[in-house]
């Protein structure tokens, strides 16, 4: 299963739990199980946020795959100024 960290004041959404181990093949599908283990975080998945998979930093990730071994990092989006 992929460990997925969340980044942030995105733990604040999940009862201050930031990090899961979850079996998603997609960052789509791990935005899904997320939701529904933690409704309040859904909203602010939908709005964006970035995503780091392996390092790898992607702004439009609802599509990209995750490995069973992966690290993926949510983070808030920044908003430029």
């Amino acid at each position: 299963m992929a460990r997925v960290v969340l980044v942030g004041n995105l733990a604040q959404l999940t009862g201050g739990v930031a990090e899961f181990q979850l079996s998603a093949t997609s960052v789509q599908q791990l935005f899904q199980q997320l939701a529904e283990l933690h409704p309040a975080i859904g909203p602010h998945l939908e709005e964006g946020v970035a995503v780091a998979i392996d390092g790898q930093i992607y702004q439009d990730a609802l599509f990209q795959p995750i490995a069973p071994d992966s690290e993926v990092y949510l983070l808030p989006q920044i908003a430029g100024g």
